[in-house]
């Protein structure tokens, strides 16, 4: 779908890697090992969502890093678009509804790391069905043609601290 619109596999792989999750940032050397391509065409694509505005930059030390600008006015427009490819705009439609006293929710694993991934990881706090919570993932599973990975946690269960040093790269998708 959106390799119709963007020809440049490397462009997605830095859109997914910085606007599906704006919290990522990296180096152009952890990109090249990340991606398994060369530094050059990378750079390429570097500059020029860099002259765009759509990513910014720091320098730590040697290191230039990359961020998406969450400020930039296609910014929301382009994670939605990423939502949509990655099928997670169609596990918060119909996933969460009716699934009982839902805190958060969240994306963990590959796609919050910005990679790209068959597999969605969720992970599910608050009293929820569980049943049903199985039923529905199970259609949309076919729906998408794409695995879905889940764990809940009930709300006594959760540590907001533990959660981020179990999961390091994280996603909050829902909210209530």
């Amino acid at each position: 779908m959106i390799e119709a619109l963007i020809s440049s596999k490397t462009r997605i792989k830095l859109l997914l890697k910085f606007f599906l999750n704006s919290s990522n940032q990296s180096y152009l050397r952890g990109l090249e090992s990340e991606f398994g391509e060369s530094t050059n065409g990378i750079r390429l694509e570097l500059n020029k969502l860099e002259e765009a505005g759509l990513l910014t930059t720091k320098i730590d030390g040697n290191k230039k890093f990359f961020q998406a600008n969450a400020n930039h006015p296609l910014f929301n427009d382009i994670h939605n678009i990423l939502l949509k490819f990655t099928g997670l705009d169609k596990v918060i439609e119909k996933v969460i509804e009716n699934l009982g006293q839902l805190q958060h929710v969240f994306l963990v694993g590959q796609l919050a790391k910005g990679l790209s991934s068959e597999v969605i990881d969720l992970v599910f706090v608050g009293d929820i069905d569980k049943n049903y919570l199985f039923n529905v993932v199970q259609k949309v599973e076919v729906n998408l043609n794409k695995k879905i990975r889940f764990v809940s946690y009930l709300d006594s269960e959760y540590n907001e601290e533990k959660f981020a040093i179990d999961y390091p790269d994280y996603l909050l998708l829902w909210s209530k």
